[in-house]
């Protein structure tokens, strides 16, 4: 059956839209702003975004290798919004979204069954299972900064934003009360794309990423360009120091047969110091290969650096050989970390735990992100204290991961106009943390 809407209607619906349109393109902020929080039982770095008409908030675990967002839709929230619809086969949603379009479903409407709507794959990133899912729109609301950065600003609605619509299986193993994942992969269908879209290109396509190292205060996720202010202090977007995103595809079993590109963000490091002496490491596992394996990635699912067996090995060689740790008592293993330390033997500085210097080495010499002990240490319990760092096993598909945990109280920048990552290395060094945000 076919529903016509009464023209009054179409026309008030017309302009509201149109009212909203202007709104944005009024305001053009350089930037919007999403709280950062990190869940204390899970590790998982999650963000709150109010969606629909009435708008409501929803928690979604942030994945900057997520092609786009996906939500839980079937749990009241799509019945309760007037500007919920499914994107149509043919539409530009669907071609944005690079949705299939299924052939006719001869059951009732249901989840995953929707006549002459397109769908995709949806991902959960730390089940890593798939599900196919109706592409959608609605209306997301995000907070603008202020003229100077330094803080939240007006709110500012988007009509029209393209995500996809799970179901509560999809859900499992993401922390409680998480009903989503927000994408913000490189991809048009990804968060920073669509919102620069949505400002005509003036807000850029690029972001930044503070985020927290205690449960208990919020981090800040940046949409658009800089200055990127903390603490009322100076713009942090002058400290960054630069290496290239590298292109990296699916692992295959063949070097003859290439798979598809990889929506994540991939970085090439060269090697590692450990207290500005570089440890040993078979530099054909940092190359990237055309199976799709080797390399290092950047995730902010998981919550700590994961390393191909011999890389993990010769790293904890030449931390233990290290002055620093001469002294200091091993303690017994804490899954998931093979090596733990007696925090007794430890002084603490403004670093965290004084023990020796981490340094990831890019493409340049001159360009390394420092990890002190703040971001290479994690305390476990009031006693014990490990080497944040996990073995990945020998079958790793990229060598190196850079996890969440060394990524706290560092301000690190995605720029996908000029395909570079930029970092800060850790704001403790001068004395602010990413919690200073005032969102």
């Amino acid at each position: 059956m076919t529903y016509y809407l009464p023209q009054s209607i179409i026309l008030l619906s017309l302009i509201l839209s149109t009212l909203t349109i202007s709104t944005i393109a009024q305001s053009k902020p350089r930037s919007l702003i999403l709280p950062l929080t990190k869940d204390r039982a899970t590790n998982q770095i999650l963000t709150r975004i109010e969606i629909g008409t009435p708008r409501v908030s929803r928690n979604f675990i942030v994945d900057i290798a997520g092609r786009q967002l996906w939500l839980d839709c079937y749990s009241g929230y799509s019945n309760s919004s007037s500007t919920y619809r499914l994107a149509r086969c043919g539409s530009a949603a669907c071609s944005v979204g690079k949705a299939d379009c299924p052939g006719p479903c001869l059951l009732p409407p249901r989840p995953g069954c929707f006549n002459n709507t397109c769908v995709v794959l949806t991902r959960n990133p730390i089940r890593t299972t798939a599900g196919i899912s109706p592409l959608s729109l609605d209306t997301v609301s995000l907070h603008s900064t202020s003229t100077s950065g330094a803080r939240g600003g007006p709110r500012v609605s988007i009509p029209n934003f393209i995500f996809a619509c799970e179901d509560e299986f999809q859900l499992d193993n993401l922390a409680a009360g998480v009903e989503g994942a927000l994408g913000l992969s490189s991809e048009r269908i990804g968060l920073p794309s669509q919102i620069s879209t949505a400002f005509g290109g003036s807000l850029r396509r690029e972001f930044a990423l503070c985020l927290p190292s205690d449960p208990n205060s919020d981090g800040v996720l940046f949409l658009g360009a800089a200055p990127y202010v903390i603490a009322n202090r100076v713009d942090y977007s002058t400290r960054f120091r630069y290496t290239r995103l590298v292109k990296n595809y699916e692992r295959t079993a063949s070097p003859n047969v290439p798979g598809a590109e990889i929506p994540a963000y991939f970085v090439r490091i060269t090697s590692i110091l450990v207290s500005e002496s570089p440890i040993p490491i078979n530099s054909s596992l940092l190359e990237f290969r055309r199976t799709g394996i080797g390399g290092s990635a950047i995730s902010t699912v998981d919550p700590y650096t994961i390393l191909d067996s011999s890389i993990y090995r010769s790293l904890v060689s030449a931390f233990e050989r290290s002055g620093a740790m001469g002294n200091v008592s091993k303690a017994a293993a804490v899954a998931p970390f093979g090596n733990c330390y007696e925090k007794k033997d430890l002084s603490i500085g403004r670093m965290g735990l004084e023990v020796p210097k981490i340094s990831l080495v890019f493409e340049s010499r001159e360009v390394k992100w420092d990890l002190f002990g703040e971001n290479s240490m994690v305390d476990v319990n009031d006693d014990v204290a490990c080497l944040g760092f996990v073995d990945g096993g020998s079958d790793t598909t990229s060598s190196i991961v850079v996890g969440a945990h060394q990524m706290q109280d560092n301000l690190v920048h995605f720029d996908l106009h000029s395909s570079r990552m930029g970092f800060t290395n850790s704001l403790l060094l001068e004395g602010v943390r990413c919690s200073l945000f005032h969102i």
